[in-house]
């Protein structure tokens, strides 16, 4: 952007730099990571990595900005409405930063097009994906290639921001999304091949409203029924996801 020109690059992670040190923002700003799905979880990850340092960045995710949204996706206001999800934030994130390279990919990762992603080329791989299927395809695969992953359990039916914490999956607890995948990994037999770290709460409330969902994402992905949802619960899985990739580097 033209603006950018008179920016100082150094001023803009100065703050980041005193915490972290020269030489831990120089790796910080060259790792490549992915981030698949880009909802109310992945999109607060995405902004996090790039406001701490990232520079290289691939985020994935099908669906448009639908009104049920709003509540809780960075990129989903009133006037996004209709618009792709991943192209409405790479152009929020290409503003934060200079020289930051973003690649957004609208499609969803399946075990037919897995291998178009080249998961070995990224450094970090971050799972927001909603689809158990789907979700299961990328741990094992990713696992099975030894890239880093960190995952993204249930955010849903939450409301109490001191209850989220991280653990490995197997050490997960009073999630359901973690309970079924256990359960998928069992009856196929097929098991990650490396420990992850996820974040997960074991909060698990009831719905209160009438169940009415107005995404219009595509059919047919396995996903969850739709469960209630508040934007600091998911932002904060979102930011400890990214926590989680820049504390690796750091180390």
């Amino acid at each position: 952007m033209d603006n950018f020109s008179t920016i100082d690059e150094k001023a803009l992670f100065s703050r980041t730099s005193l915490l972290v040190g020269e030489d831990a923002l120089k790796r910080i700003s060259e790792v490549n990571v992915i981030v698949f799905g880009v909802g109310g979880v992945g999109s607060w990850c995405a902004e996090s990595l790039v406001r701490s340092g990232v520079k290289n960045l691939t985020i994935v995710d099908l669906d448009t900005v639908a009104p049920s949204n709003v509540n809780r996706q960075l990129q989903a206001t009133t006037q996004t409405i209709g618009l792709p999800k991943v192209q409405v934030l790479k152009q929020r994130l290409e503003t934060i930063a200079i020289n930051v390279k973003i690649t957004a990919i609208q499609n969803i990762y399946t075990s037919e097009n897995w291998e178009s992603y080249d998961l070995p080329s990224f450094d970090y791989v971050v799972d927001a994906i909603d689809s158990l299927t789907h979700k299961a395809h990328l741990i094992l695969k990713t696992t099975e290639l030894g890239v880093p992953l960190f995952s993204s359990m249930g955010a849903a039916l939450k409301l109490n921001p001191q209850k989220i914490a991280v653990t490995e999956f197997w050490k997960v607890y009073g999630c359901p999304l973690a309970r079924a995948l256990r359960k998928k990994f069992k009856q196929n037999k097929q098991y990650p091949s490396k420990k992850f770290l996820c974040v997960y709460s074991p909060e698990l409330l009831q719905n209160k409203g009438d169940s009415q969902n107005d995404d219009k994402s595509p059919v047919g992905l396995d996903k969850p029924i739709t469960n209630g949802t508040i934007s600091y619960i998911t932002a904060i899985f979102g930011f400890t996801l990214a926590g989680l990739v820049i504390q690796d580097i750091i180390a």
